[in-house]
């Protein structure tokens, strides 16, 4: 998508102590919609015409993607529509009622599919095992289907840079692989395109939003009650990082759109047995002997670490 997603500057007030809580609120807003439409530009997730599913579970991240969605609709390139879907998974004590109030409230269309997917998961996993995988695998199958009922172009999910890097590093130390989650990617089942358009934002961002527009939080009793989880593992891992070293978070996120194939030691992605010394010096030759020089944390190229 050739255009370019923007957001305007605010226009501040004189600097009391309540105008400056709400000027670093605006400059938060500023922040999500800039990189929301970043990541839309940067993988085209967002085209004329489309009709976007936005996967709404009751939490802080699916919250903040339909809001700062519905303020890029009003000023973006393309015309395109939003509908909110809920799964409503039977868990007991669900407040059924209050995703419906706020999506009327904000007169958003809205589809509640109701599907008994909690009574399966505790039926086949048993007492303190994972449940994650199951229930993950219901509501995928679940969701293709209603996107189709719906005309869907788009199935936009909530997971942020976090959950990316999260996923990256569950991959290494647990499956082996050097693999994370897209931005974009065609579904598994090869009918549905999803999007993540909030890729490039800090989940600390989000719990910051999530107390300014005050969002009506639902907890997942599910999956929430586990605390032994792997990725809740890594994702302490990933905060205490953040903490000790700001500005590394970003930085790998940087690493996962900066691939370098030859400096792996992925065989299908570069021919390693074929190689051959042409006798041309190249920049992306190995420097086994080198000392390899990186920047320090607070110097790192097109970084910059804000604090509220």
């Amino acid at each position: 998508m050739s255009a370019v997603w923007t957001e305007q500057e605010p226009s501040f007030l004189p600097a009391t102590a309540e105008r400056k809580i709400e000027r670093e609120n605006h400059k938060l807003e500023k922040r999500l919609c800039r990189l929301v439409g970043q990541a839309i530009g940067d993988y085209n997730m967002v085209e004329e015409g489309d009709k976007i599913m936005v996967c709404l579970s009751g939490g802080k991240d699916s919250y903040a993607m339909l809001d700062i969605l519905l303020k890029m609709r009003q000023r973006a390139p393309v015309d395109f529509q939003l509908v909110a879907v809920n799964l409503d998974q039977k868990q007991p004590g669900f407040p059924e009622h209050i995703l419906p109030e706020y999506l009327k409230a904000l007169g958003v269309p809205f589809h509640i599919e109701e599907q008994d997917t909690y009574s399966i998961v505790k039926d086949k996993i048993p007492a303190g095992k994972t449940m994650c995988s199951l229930c993950s695998r219901l509501r995928r199958g679940i969701l293709y289907r209603v996107a189709d009922e719906l005309g869907a172009t788009k199935i936009a999910l909530g997971h942020h840079r976090d959950d990316m890097l999260a996923t990256l590093f569950l991959n290494m130390f647990f499956g082996g692989k050097l693999k994370g989650m897209p931005p974009k990617l065609v579904s598994d089942d090869g009918k549905h395109m999803v999007i993540r358009p909030l890729a490039y934002v800090a989940e600390k961002d989000l719990v910051r939003w999530a107390e300014v527009r005050e969002f009506p939080i639902i907890p997942c009793t599910l999956c929430g009650s586990q605390e032994n989880l792997q990725r809740k593992q890594v994702g302490l891992m990933l905060k205490e990082w953040e903490r000790k070293f700001p500005g590394r978070l970003d930085n790998m996120l940087h690493a996962m759109q900066n691939v370098v194939p030859s400096h792996l030691a992925d065989g299908t992605l570069h021919d390693f047995k074929g190689l051959t010394a042409t006798g041309v010096a190249s920049d992306d030759g190995d420097k086994a002997f080198d000392h390899e020089d990186f920047p320090a944390p607070g110097l790192l190229p097109a970084l910059q670490v804000i604090k509220l």
